[in-house]
This record gives structure tokens, sequence and C-alpha cells, in this order.
């Protein structure tokens, strides 16, 4: 099986730590294809930084879709908050899996009610905006977050690390989590070094994001022909890449299955 994992933010760093959980994450012969966004922010904290991520994910996978290029058979979208989704399950046939999807999924299938623990107070807003939009609000005991300025973000962990512990704890105690998810891939691999010291699972998103992309692939259940999350489409267009311009038109004009009788 062949992942592509994409950091849709501009850090090296955090990259560095999405591949490292990664290749902890992955089933034995999975082979895992990781980037980093050529364009955007250092880290993403809103809905606008959301939004400029976005395109240069969908750049990234139109790379690895385009006609020619050698398969992949899911990529999964590595950072919290998803950029982009559910919007760019339409550009490819292949699944789409963002770490947030991934990581509520495993929280709901391990408790009745979860929280998330972030790296920022600004970033809250968004992520509750996503726990609504999975329909899974009435699940979601808290939202606790970082409040000091981060003096880099590939060094949160190390930074903030009794910070984080004793939010996660918090959110058990006081706010009733059966589940606790340390949001965002500046965490990847936390999870593995807290295991014992929170009383309750702790999941990784990029560790839930990789496992599903997997889970998702291994069905193989198909793209989409029709529905919610068909291609765009076929009309006039102009000032796309060349990469994203192929990709579009390989997905609109994709062979679909014969009608049954």
């Amino acid at each position: 099986m062949r992942l592509l994992v994409i950091n849709p933010n501009i850090s090296d760093d955090v990259t560095a730590l999405i591949e490292s959980e990664a290749l902890r994450s992955a089933a034995a012969g999975t082979e895992l294809l990781v980037r980093t966004a050529g364009h955007g922010m250092e880290y993403i904290e809103t809905r606008f930084e959301s939004l400029l991520a976005a395109g240069a994910v969908a750049e990234i996978i139109a790379e690895y879709t385009r006609p020619g290029a050698e398969p992949v058979d899911a990529v999964v979208v590595a950072a919290f908050g998803d950029p982009g989704m559910p919007a760019l399950k339409e550009l490819t046939a292949v699944p789409v899996v963002g770490i947030t999807e991934a990581a509520l999924c495993a929280a709901a299938l391990q408790g009745h009610r979860f929280s998330i623990i972030a790296i920022s107070d600004r970033i809250k807003p968004w992520y509750r905006d996503c726990v609504e939009r999975f329909g899974l609000a009435g699940r979601l005991a808290s939202i606790r977050s970082i409040n000091e300025s981060l003096n880099s973000i590939g060094s949160v962990q190390q930074d903030f690390k009794e910070t984080l512990l004793a939010l996660s704890r918090q959110a058990v105690t006081e706010d009733g989590a059966d589940v606790v998810i340390l949001a965002g891939a500046p965490l990847a691999g936390l999870a593995r070094e807290l295991a014992g010291q929170i009383p309750v699972p702790v999941v990784d998103g990029i560790s839930a994001g990789i496992r599903m992309a997997e889970a998702v692939a291994g069905l193989q259940s198909g793209p989409h022909h029709a529905g919610a999350f068909a291609p765009p489409p076929d009309k006039d267009r102009k000032g796309l890449s060349e990469n994203l311009d192929a990709a579009l038109s390989a997905r609109q004009h994709a062979v679909q299955p014969a009608p049954t009788a």
C-alpha cells in the first residue's frame, strides 16, 4: 500500500514529526510519501489560514493523482482541522482522510465523550467548527489549549509537555472526557510518551490518520461517481496549474460503472 501524507503547513520541523509518527504507525509493507506544502503558513490556527493551506494541499494531491503519476492508494491530510476537507475528496478517486476525522472516529469508538487538547486559544473556534461538521458536537466534552506564546512550532512538545499533560488530566477529571485527543501535527508522537500518565485512552491524530487511511483503502469500496463527493462538473476554467488541471480533468472524465437494470 502507498500513502501520500501531506503536511499542509510549510514547517519542515513539523513534517519531520509527522513522518516519524507515521513510520511508527504504518503497517508493514506500507510505503509513505511525506510531503510539505509549497506555500502557506508556518502553522495553521484560523479558518483563513486553513483556506490558504487547502490550495497547497490540492496541488500536491494533483501532482500524485494526475495521469501518468505513480498511483497512491490513499491520501492523509496531516493537520488537525483538516484544511480543504471535505472538498478535497472531490478531487481524486482514492480515499482522502483528514487526521481530524480519523481522530474523532477513533475517539468515538473508544468512549462516549472526548476532549481535544490544542496548541493555542486562537485555534479553538476552528476546531469546534470541525467537530460540529462531523456531527459530534454532542460528544465533545471540551477543548483545552495552551494559552502562552509558542517559542517554535517544532518544539511545542518539549516546551509544553507538562502543560499538555495537565490539560489532558483536567479534561478527564473536570470535563468528564472518556478519551483525550492530542490535536495537531506538532503533537505527533506525544501520546506515546504520555502513555500511562493519563487515565483514559489518548488518540494521536497522525497515528489515527495513517491507520484509518490504510483501513479505508484496504476496503476497496470504490470511488465516488455520484453523490456529495462526485467530481465537480466540467466547465470553463483558467489559471490552474498544469497538474491540478490534469488531475481534475481525469477525475471528471473517469469511466463510470454502467447502470444496472
